[in-house]
C-alpha cells in the first residue's frame, strides 16, 4: 500500500477526534483535495480505452473507502448496517423508475394523472381493483406510494402501511450522535462542493485550486458532446472521417454519445486531438450548428468522471438513514458567501443546460432521492426552484436537449403537490411568473399587440415547441382546485388571472383572414401555431373557470375583469364599422355595417369565450341571482357581446357554402379544428354559449335581425318576390346556391341556440346529462368501440371523459369474437332522445345517423318521422331564449320558406332547408306542449306558437297561415319524403289545441285528433297498397318475359347445350377425388393389392386466359402458383448447422415448405405474365425503385388473381397409372424381394464405376420421358426453384441435390399439414381447403416424376445411399443410423427414387410390390426408433453392449419391457408417421380413403393399417421378416446416441405469454442491451418463437448479414426461423412479422383491454390481458406458414409499409 494512502487514511480517521469543536476544517478540506489530486488521475482516464471494472475497484479502494471509514468512524460494513437498523423505514416508496418500467395510475383515487405507483406497490394496494391506467415510464419519476396528497384514498400499499406510524415530526438527526453528524456534515460538504465545482467547471486544461496534479501529463481527450440536431448517420459519417475509425467503431461512439451525452473519440497530445476537433466542426457546420467538441485535459476529464461517481455514492449512502438524507439536504441548500442563489442546488440548477446528459441524469437522481424524499426540504427546494424558474426556463429554451433530461422536468414533482402549489402561488407568485415567462418567449406581435406566427423561422418554431412546456407547468399548478380560500390566495390568484387575461388578449383576433376574390391565394398562411396554442390552453381555460367557480367572490371579480377586458378589446378593434338600421316584419334595430365576406374575421376569440364560460358559472352557482348588484351587468352590451362569435359562425357557414374556396386549405383546416373535439369545448361550444347569453338579454326580433344581417340574408327575407324571381330566372345560380346553404346554416344555428340546453347553468340538467347525451348521439350513428367513443368525447384535464360512469345506463356492451373489437350498442329506450341536428354532428355524421335511425324505425314498425326530442327547461338566466321560436321575425322566416316550398320548380329552397324549418316548428310545438303540461293556474303560459301559426299573414304578402300551408304541403307530390314529419306536426298541433280548449292543464287525449290521424293513416295505407299491387304486376310481367327469352335461347342453341353436357359428364376436378365410385370395403392405398383407380378426365381453367385445358402428360402444361420457403416450424433444434440434404435428421432442424394459393394457369400464360412483371420493374427508374411486397430478382411475383405471394409454379400432372404396369401375380415377400434388390444394386454400382459418363442413362431417360416439352420445362422450373430456396444457393439444374430437396419439400409439407390437423383435432382427410389439397396432390405427383428430369445414375445413387441407412451396404460409407433420421422423409425419398431403379428391373416384380416392401422396411425401422427412445435407459445400454445378431427384437423387448407398455408406446409414437404415410400414398396413387378416415373414428389406427396394407399388430412385421433382421437392421452405429427424441414428437408452439401485460413490461424493463455496457434497451422485442429478448431498432445491436448491416430482429430470424420471424415489441404492444430483409408488417397483438380492443403504442393505458384465442390465431398463421403471405397482403393493402426499412428492426 502506498505511503501517502496510509497517511491519508490515518488523517481521515483521526480528524474527528482532533477537530470536534468545529464543523468544517480547512485542513480537512485541503487534505481531501490533496488526496483526490493525487489518486483521481491515477484511477481515471489512463488511456483511450478505459476499463470500467478496474476503475470501480480502484475507486472504492483508494477514494471512496477512506471517505466511508471517516464517515462511519469504524468499518463501513458495520457502520452502515447500524445506521440502517437504527433508521425507521420510510412511509414513502420513492422508487425511481427505470426506462420502460410499468407505472400505474388509479383513475378513481389519484389526485391527478401524474400520481403513479410502481408495480410492487400497485399489486399491494386497493387500487388494483379500481379503474386504473397502465403506462411505461420514460425514466426519471418515482413512485408516489405513501404520499397522502397524491391519493384521494388508499395512499399506502400493504408494505408501506406498516411504516405509517413513522409520520411523526421527529427530527431524523436525533438517532445520530453529534460526532456522526459533524463528520457527515464535513464529508458531505467537501465532496458535494467538489462534485458541483467539477461538473460546472468551464476550463478545459486546468483544475480548481487544490486539485492540481502533482505530476502533470500532457495528454488530452477530444470529447464529442450530444445534441438533438444531428442524426446518427451524420455523426457516424463524420467520425469515420475525423478519427479514421471503422463504421463499427463509429457506431459505438455515436451510441455512447447518445446514451451518456459525451464520449472521447481521440486520446493523445493537444494538436492530435485539436485536429480531430477541427474536422468534426468543419464537416457538421453545414447544418444549423456544428457538433459540440472540446479538447479537454485528461486530468479534468478524470475529476469530472469521479465527480459523477461521488454523486452516485452519496445517493447510495443516504439510503441507509433518513438522518444522512437530512444532512445532505442541509448541505444542498446552505447559502454560500455570495448570498442569494449561492447554494449548491442553485449553482447546479442554473448550470443545467451546460451539462451533458449523463451528468444531468446523475444529479437529478440525487435530487429525487434526497431533496424530494424529505418533506421539509422538498418545500425549501420548491421555493428555490420557483425563484429560479424564469432563468431555468430561459436556459431550457436555448438548450437543444429533450425536456426529460432538463432540470425543468422536476416541476411535475413539485407543482402537482397541492399544498406546495398553493404555497408557491401565495408566497412566490408562481401563477403570474409562469404566465409572464410564457409571454416573454412569444415576442412576435402585430401592430394591435396580437400574437403573430406568420413569419416564424425554423429556429423560432423550434423554440415555440419548447415554450409549450410552460403550459404544462401551468396545468400542474391548477390541476387541483382549492377547497378553502384565503385572502392571500384570492389576491395572488386574481393577479395570475390578470396575467392570464393579458395572454388571452394577445390571442383575441389573431390570425385574421379576408375572403380571397378573383384569384386563389398564392401561399398558404401559417395557422398551425395558433391552433396548437389554442389546444394547449384549452384545459388551462377550463381549469381557470373551475378555480373561479370554487369561490363566489373570485368568480365575481374574475367576471368583472374579463368583461372589462372584452369592452377594451372591442373599443380597440372597430374595423371601421359604421351604423346601420335594419327594418323587418315591422321591427327596427340599429347595428353596424359589417360583411364577413368582405372584412377581416378571426376564429380566435378566447376572451369572449372565457366570459361566456364565466357567465354560465354565474347561472350554475346562482351568483347571478343572489348578487346582481356586484356584476355590473348594465355595462354589458349584448350586441357587442355577440358580434365576434357571430362573425365566426357566419364564417363557418360561408365556408360550407363555398364562398371561401379561394382561401386554400389553411382556412378549411381552421374550420375543421374549430369544430373538432380537441378544440370545440373552448371554441365552437363557447361561441354558441355567447350567442345564447346575448340572445337571452335582447329582444328576440332584434337578435334575429342582426343574425340575418351577418349572414347577409336580410334582403332575401325582406324581398317578397325572392322566391318567384329566382324560381323563373336561371341566372345567378351560384348566388342562389350560396344563399340556400346560408339559410340552412342560419336555421341550424337557431336550432342549436334554442335546443342546446344540456350544459349545467344553461338548462336544468345534471353534470352527467351532458356526457350521456354525447354518447347517445354517437351511438345513434352506429355501434362503436370504447376507443372510438373516447376519441369522440372531450377529455378533461385528467384525461377523463366521464364515459364509464354513465355508459351502462345508455348502452349494452357486445363482446368481440376472434377478430374485431367489442362494441357498445344503444339501448332502444334511449333512441327517443335522438336529435337530428345535434350540434356536434358533422354533415357526414348527421347523414349516417339519420339513415340509421330511419332504418331502425322501419324495422320496428314505428313512425319514420324524426321529430325533435323533448328538452329540459332553461335556467332563469337563459329562460327568454324560447321566445326566439315565437317572435315575428322567426315566424316570417318560416312562412317564407313554406311559401317557397309550395312551388315545385322554384330554386329558392332546398329539401334540407325545409327539413330544418319543420324541425324548428316541431321544437316550438314541443316547447308549448311542455309549458302547458308543467304549468298551472299560478304560472301563466306565455308561449303561444299554435295561435300564431294559425293566423294568416298581413299585407302586402297576404300569405296564408303556416298551418294552412302545412296542410297543403302534406298533399304535394314532390314532398313525399317530408310527409311523415308534416303529419307528426299536424297531430301535435291538434293535441295542443285540444289541451288549450280544456279547462284543466292535465294532458288529455283528443279523439278528434286521433280520428284525423287515423283517417290520414288509412288514406296513406290504401295508397301504399295500391302502389305495391302495381309493382307486383309489373314484376310478374318482367319475369314472364325473361322466362320466354330464356326458352327461346335454349331452343336456338340445342346443339351447343348438348355438347357442353356431354363434356361435363366425364370431367372431374380436384373436389371429386373422394367421389364414392369404389366399394369402401377393399380400399388399400399401396402395394400389389392396391385399389384400382379408374382414369378420370381432369379439366381446369386458366385464370389468365379463361381457357379450359385437360391435364395430360403430352398436353399443354398447366401450373399452380406456389411459394417455397425454408421453415423451422417443426424444428426441435434450430441451432444445428446444415447437414446432408439427403437425410432429414430426426429433430427436423430446417425443412423446405411448399404452399400454394390454388390458382391454375397455362405455363405459357404464366411465363408471359412473369415476363411482364419483370419488364415493368426494369422500366422503373432506379431512384423510384423501393422495396415492394415481392422481389422480382428472386423470382417472386403476386398471383394474378388473389395477389398471394409466390416464387415458383407447380406443374399439374395426371395420376401416374403407367407406373404400375405389372400384372403378375408373383408377389415375393420382403426377404426375397430384398435379396433380388441387393443384387440389382450391386450390378448398378459396378456399372456406375465402369462407366465414366452417364450418356447411356440420359439417353435411356429421354427415350422414356412421357411428358411434353412444356411439362418437362415446368418440372425443371419448379425443381430448380425448390433447390435454390431450400439450399440457399444459385440455380443449377445439374446439381445432384436437386431431386433430394424436392423430395424433402414434399415430405416436410405433408408433415406440417398432418401436425396442424392433429393439433386442431380435425379428420385427416376432407378437412383441408382445396388450395392445400391441390398443392399436396401435385407436389407429390411432381416428386414421383422428378427422377425423369434428373440424371438416372444420380437418382439411383441416392436410392442406394438411402437404403443403406436401413440395411448396411459395403459400397456406402458413413451412413447415418436410424436414430438420427426422420423416417417419413426417408420413406418419401425411397418411394420417389425407387422408380429410377425399377425402370431397369427386368424381373416380374411390380413397382407396387417394391413400394410396399420399402414402406414395411421403413415402418419397421421407425418402430425400432420408437422402442429404443421410449424404453428405459438400461434396455438401450444393454442392447448397445450385447449386439448379438442372434437375439431377435422380440427377445430383447420381452426381457425388459412389459408388452402393454411397449404396445402403447408403439401405437402412440407411430400414429403421426402412419397419418403422414396415408396422406402421401393417397396423393401418390389416388386411392380415396375409407369413410372411417374421413371423420373422427375411435378405430382410426386400425383403419390406417388397413389402408396402408399393414397388420394391425405391427409387431407381426418382425415375426414375418425375422430372417431379414440378421442383415443388420437392428444394430446401426447410431445406437451410441442415448438421448434421441422420443416419439411422437410434440408440436411446436409459440412461447407462453403472461396473462397480465404489465408483467411482460416489467420483464422487459430489466432487459439491458447486450452490446451497450448495461444500457437499457429502448425497444426490447420478444421473439415469440423461441422466447429470446432482443434489442431492436438500434445501432448498437446491428450485425452484418450477407454483407449488409441488419438489426437484431432481422438477424435473429435467420438463426431462429430460417428467415421468418414473429416478434412482440413490448413497449409498443405490437406484433411484428418479418420475412427476409425487406418484408415485414405490424399485426394486432393478442393482448386486449376490458373493452375487447388492442392498444398498440399503449396510448390509452387500459389494463391489457392475454386473449388466448387471438394468440392461437397468430400461432396458427405460423404453423400454416402463412406469415409471408400475411406480410404480402398487408404491404399490398398499405403501401406505407413498403417504405419501412425492415432490415434495421
Amino acid at each position: 500500500m502506498p505511503l501517502s494512502y496510509s497517511w491519508t487514511c490515518y488523517h481521515l480517521h483521526c480528524s474527528s477526534d482532533q477537530h470536534e469543536d468545529r464543523l468544517l476544517s480547512e485542513d480537512l478540506l485541503s487534505d481531501v483535495y490533496l488526496h483526490l489530486a493525487c489518486y483521481v488521475p491515477k484511477v481515471y482516464c489512463l488511456g483511450p480505452n478505459p476499463n470500467p471494472q478496474s476503475e470501480d475497484i480502484l475507486t472504492q479502494h483508494l477514494l471512496l473507502g477512506p471517505m466511508e471509514w471517516y464517515l462511519c468512524g469504524e468499518d463501513p460494513a458495520t457502520g452502515f448496517a447500524k445506521l440502517e437498523q437504527a433508521s425507521k423505514p420510510s412511509h414513502l416508496c420513492g422508487r425511481v423508475f427505470k426506462v420502460g418500467e410499468p407505472t400505474y395510475s388509479c383513475r378513481d383515487c389519484a389526485s391527478d394523472p401524474t400520481c403513479v405507483l410502481c408495480m410492487e406497490c400497485f399489486l399491494g394496494s386497493i387500487h388494483k381493483d379500481h379503474r386504473y391506467r397502465m403506462t411505461t415510464s420514460s425514466g426519471g419519476g418515482f413512485c408516489d406510494c405513501g404520499d397522502t396528497e397524491a391519493w384521494k384514498k388508499g395512499p399506502y400499499c400493504q408494505k408501506h402501511m406498516l411504516n405509517k406510524s413513522n409520520l411523526s415530526e421527529e427530527d431524523p438527526l436525533v438517532p445520530l450522535s453529534e460526532d456522526m453528524v459533524a463528520r457527515c456534515y464535513n464529508i458531505f460538504s467537501i465532496l458535494l462542493k467538489y462534485a458541483v465545482d467539477m461538473l460546472t467547471w468551464e476550463k478545459d486544461d486546468e483544475l480548481p485550486t487544490g486539485l492540481q496534479p502533482l505530476e502533470k501529463h500532457d495528454t488530452y481527450y477530444c470529447m464529442l458532446f450530444n445534441d438533438e440536431v444531428h442524426t446518427y448517420e451524420q455523426v457516424i459519417y463524420t467520425l469515420q472521417k475525423a478519427v479514421n475509425c471503422s463504421q463499427k467503431e463509429a457506431v459505438s461512439f455515436a451510441t455512447t454519445v447518445d446514451r451518456d451525452g459525451r464520449k472521447s473519440v481521440r486520446y493523445g497530445e493537444f494538436q492530435f486531438c485539436e485536429q480531430a476537433k477541427n474536422v468534426i466542426v468543419r464537416n457538421t457546420s453545414r447544418q444549423s450548428k456544428p457538433l459540440k467538441v472540446q479538447v479537454m485535459h485528461s486530468s479534468v476529464v478524470a475529476h469530472q468522471c469521479f465527480a459523477l461517481k461521488v454523486l452516485s455514492w452519496l445517493g447510495q449512502v443516504i439510503s441507509y438513514s433518513d438522518g444522512l438524507r437530512r444532512i445532505l439536504c442541509q448541505v444542498w441548500l446552505q447559502l454560500g458567501p455570495e448570498g442569494e442563489n449561492s447554494s449548491l442546488v442553485d449553482k447546479l440548477m442554473l448550470c443545467d443546460s451546460k451539462l451533458w446528459k449523463g451528468a444531468r441524469n446523475v444529479y437529478h437522481q440525487l435530487f429525487m432521492s434526497s431533496l424530494l424524499m424529505d418533506l421539509k426540504y422538498k418545500k425549501l427546494f420548491a421555493v428555490q426552484f420557483a425563484k429560479n424558474y424564469r432563468k431555468l426556463q430561459t436556459d431550457f429554451m436555448e438548450d437543444d436537449h429533450e425536456r426529460v433530461v432538463s432540470v425543468t422536468a422536476l416541476s411535475v414533482q413539485l407543482f402537482t403537490v397541492p399544498t406546495l402549489a398553493r404555497m408557491l402561488i401565495t408566497e412566490e407568485d408562481l401563477l403570474t411568473t409562469i404566465i409572464r415567462t410564457f409571454m416573454d418567449h412569444l415576442r412576435h406581435r402585430d401592430p394591435q399587440g396580437r400574437f403573430q406566427f406568420e413569419r416564424y423561422t425554423a429556429q423560432q418554431a423550434f423554440k415555440f415547441r419548447r415554450v409549450q412546456s410552460l403550459i404544462g407547468d401551468l396545468k400542474y399548478v391548477l390541476i387541483t382546485r382549492p377547497n378553502e380560500w384565503t385572502d392571500k390566495l384570492r389576491e395572488k390568484f386574481l393577479e395570475g388571472f390578470d396575467a392570464f387575461l393579458e395572454l388571452l388578449k394577445c390571442m383575441q383576433g389573431m390570425d385574421p383572414v379576408t375572403r380571397q376574390v378573383g384569384q386563389h391565394i398564392e401561399m398558404e398562411p401559417e395557422w398551425e401555431a395558433a391552433f396548437t396554442l389554442q389546444m394547449k390552453l384549452t384545459h388551462i381555460i377550463s381549469m381557470m373557470q373551475e378555480w373561479c367557480a370554487s369561490d363566489e367572490q373570485v368568480l365575481i371579480d374574475a367576471y368583472k375583469k374579463c368583461l372589462a377586458l372584452l369592452i377594451h378589446c372591442h373599443s380597440g378593434f372597430t374595423d371601421g364599422e359604421q351604423p346601420l338600421t335594419l327594418n323587418m316584419f315591422g321591427h327596427s334595430v340599429d347595428t353596424i355595417r359589417y360583411c364577413v365576406s368582405q372584412e377581416k374575421v378571426s376564429v380566435h376569440l378566447p376572451v369572449s369565450r372565457l366570459l361566456a364560460g364565466l357567465h354560465v358559472l354565474l347561472s350554475k352557482t346562482t351568483v347571478a341571482y343572489r348578487f346582481p348588484e356586484q356584476l355590473s351587468l348594465s355595462e354589458l352590451s349584448p350586441p357587442m357581446l355577440i358580434e365576434h362569435p357571430l362573425r365566426c359562425l357566419v364564417l363557418c357557414a360561408q365556408v360550407h357554402a363555398g364562398m371561401w374556396r379561394r382561401n386554400g386549405f389553411s382556412l378549411v383546416n381552421q374550420i375543421y379544428y374549430y369544430h373538432n373535439v380537441k378544440c370545440r369545448a373552448e371554441m365552437f361550444d363557447k361561441d354558441l354559449s355567447v350567442l345564447q347569453a346575448g340572445a337571452s338579454m335582447m329582444d328576440p326580433n332584434h337578435f334575429l335581425m342582426i343574425v340575418l344581417s351577418r349572414f347577409e340574408l336580410h334582403l332575401v327575407f325582406n324581398n317578397h318576390q325572392y322566391g318567384k324571381r329566382y324560381g323563373s330566372d336561371g341566372t345567378n345560380k351560384d348566388v342562389l346556391n350560396q344563399n340556400n346553404t346560408l339559410i340552412e346554416e342560419m336555421l341550424h344555428l337557431i336550432i342549436m341556440l334554442v335546443g342546446e340546453r344540456f350544459v349545467p347553468g344553461v338548462g336544468h340538467v345534471g353534470d352527467s346529462d351532458e356526457i350521456k347525451r354525447e354518447i347517445i348521439h354517437q351511438l345513434c350513428i352506429r355501434p362503436m368501440a370504447h376507443s372510438e367513443l373516447v376519441k369522440a368525447l372531450p377529455e378533461d384535464e385528467n384525461k377523463e371523459t366521464g364515459m364509464e360512469a354513465v355508459i351502462e345506463a345508455v348502452a349494452y356492451f357486445k363482446k368481440p369474437g376472434l377478430t374485431g373489437r367489442g362494441l357498445y350498442e344503444l339501448k332502444p329506450e334511449c333512441s327517443q332522445q335522438f336529435n337530428l341536428y345535434f350540434y356536434h354532428y358533422s354533415r357526414a355524421d348527421q347523414s349516417k345517423a339519420e339513415e340509421a335511425q330511419r332504418k331502425r324505425k322501419r324495422q320496428n314498425g314505428e313512425d319514420p318521422a324524426l321529430p325533435p326530442p323533448e328538452l329540459p327547461p332553461f335556467c332563469p338566466l337563459y329562460a327568454s331564449l324560447v321566445n326566439l321560436l315565437q317572435c315575428d321575425v322567426f315566424l316570417g322566416i318560416l312562412s317564407s320558406i313554406l311559401q317557397w316550398a309550395l312551388e315545385p320548380n322554384s330554386c329558392s329552397w332546398t329539401e334540407s332547408m325545409l327539413q330544418r324549418a319543420l324541425h324548428l316548428i316541431g321544437m316550438a310545438l314541443l316547447e308549448e306542449r311542455q309549458q302547458l303540461q308543467t304549468g298551472g293556474e299560478d304560472i301563466p303560459v306565455t308561449f303561444n306558437f299554435t295561435n300564431k301559426i294559425s293566423c294568416p299573414g298581413d299585407a302586402p304578402g297576404n300569405t296564408p297561415s303556416m298551418l294552412a300551408m302545412l296542410e297543403t304541403l302534406q298533399n304535394v307530390p314532390h314532398l313525399e319524403v317530408h310527409k311523415d314529419m308534416i303529419r307528426w306536426i299536424l297531430k301535435t298541433f291538434a293535441y295542443i289545441k285540444k289541451i288549450r280548449e280544456q279547462t284543466t292543464f292535465s294532458p288529455v287525449s283528443d279523439p278528434r285528433s286521433l280520428d284525423l290521424d287515423e283517417l290520414v293513416h288509412d288514406k296513406d295505407k290504401a295508397e301504399r297498397k295500391r302502389k305495391a299491387e302495381i309493382a307486383r304486376l309489373r314484376r310478374e310481367k318482367i319475369m314472364a318475359q325473361m322466362s320466354e327469352m330464356q326458352r327461346h335461347f335454349i331452343d336456338e342453341n340445342k346443339e351447343l347445350f348438348q355438347q357442353t353436357m356431354d363434356e361435363l359428364e366425364p370431367s372431374t376436378s380436384s373436389s371429386l377425388d373422394h367421389s364414392p365410385s369404389i366399394p369402401d370395403a377393399v380400399l388399400v392405398g399401396l402395394g400389389p393389392w392396391k385399389t384400382w383407380v379408374p382414369d378420370k378426365r381432369q379439366v381446369v381453367t386458366c385464370i389468365l386466359c379463361q381457357e379450359e385445358q385437360e391435364i395430360k402428360m403430352d398436353g399443354k402444361a398447366m401450373v399452380l402458383a406456389a411459394f417455397v420457403q425454408r421453415s423451422t416450424v417443426m424444428s426441435k433444434n434450430r441451432k444445428r448447422i446444415d447437414s446432408d440434404p439427403l437425410f432429414m435428421l430426426q429433430d427436423l432442424p430446417c425443412g423446405t415448405h411448399t404452399g400454394s394459393c390454388g390458382h391454375v394457369m397455362h405455363s405459357q400464360c404464366w411465363q408471359r405474365y412473369f415476363d411482364a412483371v419483370q419488364a415493368k420493374e426494369q422500366r422503373r427508374q432506379q431512384r423510384l425503385r423501393v422495396h415492394t411486397s415481392y422481389d422480382v430478382e428472386n423470382g417472386e411475383f403476386l398471383c394474378p388473381l388473389c395477389e398471394c405471394l409466390s416464387n415458383t409454379v407447380i406443374p399439374l400432372l395426371p395420376l401416374g397409372q403407367t407406373l404400375s404396369e405389372s400384372s403378375s401375380s408373383d408377389h415375393p415377400n420382403l426377404s426375397q424381394w430384398f435379396c433380388y434388390l441387393s443384387k440389382q444394386l450391386d450390378c448398378l454400382h459396378l456399372e456406375h464405376l465402369m462407366t465414366c459418363n452417364s450418356r447411356y442413362f440420359i439417353y435411356l431417360f429421354f427415350f422414356r420421358n412421357p411428358f411434353s416439352a412444356s411439362i418437362t420445362e415446368m418440372l425443371t422450373t419448379f425443381g430448380t426453384a425448390t433447390y435454390k430456396v431450400g439450399l440457399k444457393v444459385h440455380p443449377n439444374e445439374r446439381d445432384p441435390r436437386l431431386p433430394v430437396v424436392c423430395w424433402g419439400s414434399c415430405a416436410y409439407s405433408i408433415q406440417t399439414v398432418e401436425r396442424l390437423l392433429s393439433d386442431e383435432d380435425k379428420p385427416l382427410f376432407c378437412s383441408l381447403p382445396c388450395r392445400q389439397d391441390d398443392c399436396l396432390k401435385y407436389l407429390t405427383r411432381f416428386g414421383a416424376a422428378s427422377w425423369r428430369v434428373a440424371s438416372l445414375s444420380v437418382v439411383q445413387n441416392h436410392f442406394i445411399r438411402l437404403l443403406a441407412a436401413l440395411m448396411p451396404n459395403a459400397h456406402v460409407e458413413k451412413s447415418p443410423g436410424i436414430l438420427d433420421i426422420d423416417m417419413f422423409h426417408l420413406l418419401v425419398s425411397l418411394i420417389l427414387s425407387y422408380s429410377s431403379v425399377h425402370c431397369q428391373d427386368f424381373s416380374s416384380h411390380s413397382l407396387a410390390t417394391g413400394e410396399l416392401h420399402l414402406f414395411h422396411l421403413v415402418t419397421m425401422a421407425h418402430i425400432v426408433q420408437i422402442v429404443l427412445t421410449s424404453a428405459p435407459a438400461e434396455v438401450v445400454i444393454l442392447s448397445a453392449h450385447f449386439p448379438s445378431k442372434q437375439r431377435t427384437s422380440e427377445a430383447l423387448i420381452e426381457e425388459n419391457v412389459s408388452g402393454w407398455h411397449l404396445w402403447r408406446c408403439i401405437k402412440a409414437g407411430i400414429m403421426p408417421y402412419l397419418r403422414c404415410s396415408a396422406m402421401f400414398f393417397h396423393y401418390l396413387n389416388g386411392v380415396k380413403p375409407s369413410p372411417e378416415l374421413l371423420g373422427h373414428d375411435a378405430c382410426q389406427f386400425e383403419q390406417l393399417c388397413r389402408y396402408l396394407c399393414l397388420p394391425t399388430n405391427l409387431l407381426l412385421l418382425f415375426e414375418s421378416n425375422s430372417e431379414l433382421l440378421i442383415w443388420g437392421l437392428f444394430f446401426p452405429p447410431s445406437l451410441n446416441c442415448l438421448f434421441a427424441l422420443s416419439y411422437p414428437r410434440e408440436s411446436n408452439h409459440l412461447v407462453p405469454l403472461p396473462e397480465d401485460y404489465s408483467s411482460l413490461i416489467n420483464q422487459a424493463s430489466s432487459f439491458t442491451c447486450p452490446k451497450s455496457g448495461g444500457d437499457k434497451s429502448r425497444a426490447p422485442t420478444l421473439c415469440l418463437v423461441c422466447g429470446t429478448m432482443l434489442c431492436s431498432q438500434s445501432y448498437c445491436c446491428q450485425t452484418e448479414l450477407d454483407g449488409e448491416d441488419v438489426g437484431a430482429c432481422t438477424a435473429h430470424t435467420f438463426t431462429c426461423g430460417a428467415g421468418v420471424g414473429i416478434f412482440l415489441r413490448v413497449r409498443e404492444c405490437q406484433v411484428l412479422f418479418l420475412a427476409g430483409k425487406t418484408k415485414g408488417c405490424f399485426y394486432p397483438p393478442p393482448y386486449l383491454d376490458d373493452y375487447g380492443e388492442t392498444d398498440q403504442g399503449l396510448r390509452r393505458g387500459n389494463p391489457l390481458h392475454l386473449c388466448q384465442e387471438r394468440y392461437r390465431k397468430i400461432e396458427r398463421l405460423w404453423q400454416q406458414h402463412s406469415i409471408t403471405e400475411e406480410i404480402g397482403h398487408a404491404q399490398e393493402a398499405n403501401q406505407t409499409l413498403v417504405g419501412i426499412d425492415w432490415q434495421h428492426l
